[in-house]
């Protein structure tokens, strides 16, 4: 089927052509990895000719044929509207690219493309890992995306092509162009006079008065050409990035980031911006995130918290400036940063009425959107120590059950509860009060295909609280009928090891008490009542004389009173804290800690760590 393809004399018409286009890039994706494993696997001589006295053609070959019946028509397949989007794929296949990859899939096809596929077509799993991975390819290739290149841009002049900056079709053509340049043929080829880049920015340095400085200031405010900039400074060497922000945006960044398309570009900077030139930037947008908030900008501020996050800045003004945007009346308000209360888009599209601001019109059209902007911002903060998780995580625990309810069985908001239980920022005391708010309704979330995957995080989020965890259980085992009914519900089952604690309950305590890290399942009233009562008997036995090398038998501690064994091991256990405490103390005072203390100390961790203070 390949060969017949390919040896097909009107190639080019395919390419053209609304439905065989869909063809061609089919075939060049399933053939793309059968390219390399011929070169990581050569054929043996003996399987160059079949018995009917064919000549073996290798996949290298084929699309080496392939390119040949291109040549001369590379420049008008960039603008044509199915021919494009295989060209591109092909660009791809040549360079080794991953063909699944989100970037390399937004350039393959727009979202407006026609998506032709066949009834029972299915990938299998190999085929789908080596469209993920980065491929190695023939030394041919390389040579002919070289040639591939310059003949798309040949003939081309600065003119001619910036004018593919603002074409629907030609942008993704020549960003995709772009990007191989720079990353394969190296930084140093932007220096060329013949490359694409120095065709499209041939001022060097850019300052503000050349002509590159005008075509680029035009794009930035572009719907499509504002892309093209966004791959430009992703991708250009330092020293032509540096000059384009000095000289073009780092005065105009807090202008930029309120704007609805060249906030985009503003994100693609602050990724590539150094730690000076970060705070400078940083020092500019921040006393505009309220306004930015306001007008739906969420992708500035996430990426400013990223990176402020990997550079090691404070992201304490930008704490500061959230919790104004989102004030409320007990201080961080997080319900109106991820809107519960927002319903699905209605089917007319939800039709605002004019002169209504640009920005509430863009909510009203795209409540979807805007929900899922403000999870991911809140997901953000949660990653990022200190006062930006601490916003999250209290307003959170604040919440009445039923407005967590309603968030834990929304999609998107969901993620924003699963993040929280799991996050290493959350402490013990924060995921505790979360957890509680669940209580007496873990059965019907275990249900619901979305409320169950906060189920499954509290398994992760009762670290440290294993007497919180034995309470979801015995929850859920009380729902075991209705969960074993639904599918969501016989995974929560699943992974919550149920089976194991109906049948086998000691077992799965044990289990779940190594993994919560605690030492017992206690309430935090049974550890402070045990902890007294192991100090008082302390004290009174130290006034008698105690029975050395040896404990004393359980009937003379309590006039002759036998107790039960867990009431022992909970007298040993407070016995054990309180001298731990003690060791710790002198110490502390000694200005030392003794080898000893140091592993009590780190176990002593979870709900008894903390036995001291009152939540």
């Amino acid at each position: 089927m390949v060969a017949l393809l390919i040896r097909y004399r009107s190639f080019m018409h395919l390419f053209q052509h609304r439905f065989a286009s869909h063809c061609c890039e089919k075939l060049f994706i399933q053939a793309a990895p059968a390219v390399t494993q011929e070169l990581l696997h050569p054929p043996k001589a003996q399987d160059l000719t079949t018995d009917d006295g064919e000549i073996y053609v290798s996949m290298e070959d084929l699309f080496l044929f392939t390119l040949g019946e291109m040549k001369g028509n590379v420049g008008f397949l960039m603008t044509d509207r199915f021919a494009s989007h295989t060209l591109r794929v092909l660009l791809l296949v040549l360079a080794g690219e991953p063909l699944s990859d989100s970037t390399n899939k937004s350039l393959m096809q727009s979202k407006k493309k026609e998506h032709v596929t066949v009834n029972g077509d299915k990938e299998d799993a190999t085929t789908t890992k080596d469209k993920e991975d980065r491929r190695p390819v023939p030394k041919s290739f390389t040579e002919a995306l070289g040639k591939l290149m310059t003949a798309s841009v040949s003939g081309l002049d600065t003119t001619s092509l910036r004018a593919l900056a603002t074409h629907q079709l030609g942008n993704p053509a020549l960003q995709l162009l772009m990007r191989i340049e720079l990353t394969h043929f190296g930084k140093s080829k932007a220096k060329d006079e013949t490359s694409i880049f120095r065709t499209l920015l041939p001022d060097d340095p850019i300052t503000p008065e050349c002509d590159s400085a005008s075509f680029i200031n035009g794009l930035l405010f572009d719907p499509i050409g504002s892309h093209l900039i966004e791959c430009i400074v992703e991708h250009a060497p330092g020293k032509m990035f540096k000059s384009l922000y000095r000289g073009l945006l780092k005065d105009r960044m807090a202008s930029l980031a309120r704007n609805e398309i060249a906030c985009y570009v503003v994100c693609k900077v602050l990724e590539r911006l150094s730690k000076d030139d970060l705070m400078e930037a940083h020092e500019q947008i921040c006393p505009q995130i309220p306004s930015l908030l306001e007008r739906n900008r969420f992708a500035v501020v996430k990426t400013l918290i990223a990176r402020c996050a990997v550079r090691e800045i404070d992201s304490q003004v930008i704490a500061v400036q959230l919790s104004e945007a989102y004030n409320g009346p007990e201080g961080f308000d997080i319900v109106k940063l991820l809107k519960p209360d927002t319903d699905e888009p209605a089917q007319n599209g939800n039709a605002v009425p004019e002169g209504m601001p640009a920005h509430i019109a863009e909510e009203r059209a795209n409540p979807h959107t805007i929900k899922l902007q403000g999870s991911l911002l809140a997901q953000c903060m949660i990653l990022v120590p200190g006062a930006l998780s601490s916003l999250i995580l209290e307003s959170l625990a604040a919440l009445p059950p039923s407005t967590l309810l309603k968030m834990s069985r929304d999609t998107m908001i969901c993620r924003t509860l699963q993040a929280a239980m799991t996050s290493h920022n959350a402490s013990i005391i924060s995921r505790r009060k979360l957890i509680q708010q669940f209580f007496g309704h873990i059965g019907e979330m275990a249900l619901d295909r979305c409320a169950s995957r906060v189920v499954d995080a509290i398994w992760e989020g009762t670290h440290g609280l294993a007497f919180i965890r034995e309470r979801i259980a015995e929850e859920l085992n009380e729902n075991e009928a209705a969960l074993r009914d639904n599918p969501c519900g016989r995974a929560v089952w699943k992974n919550w090891k149920m089976d194991l604690y109906k049948r086998r309950r000691g077992e799965w305590v044990k289990q779940s008490k190594i993994k919560a890290s605690n030492d017992g399942f206690q309430s935090f009233s049974e550890v402070d009542t045990n902890l007294k009562n192991a100090n008082a008997h302390s004290t009174h036995a130290n006034k008698k004389a105690p029975i050395s090398g040896s404990r004393a038998p359980a009937q003379a501690q309590q006039g002759g009173e036998k107790k039960s064994a867990i009431q022992l091991a909970r007298e040993r256990h407070a016995a054990n804290k309180a001298r731990s405490q003690e060791a710790r103390q002198k110490a502390a005072t000694a200005g030392s800690r003794p080898a000893g203390s140091s592993n009590a100390s780190k176990h002593a961790s979870g709900a008894n760590a903390i036995s001291s203070t009152k939540v």
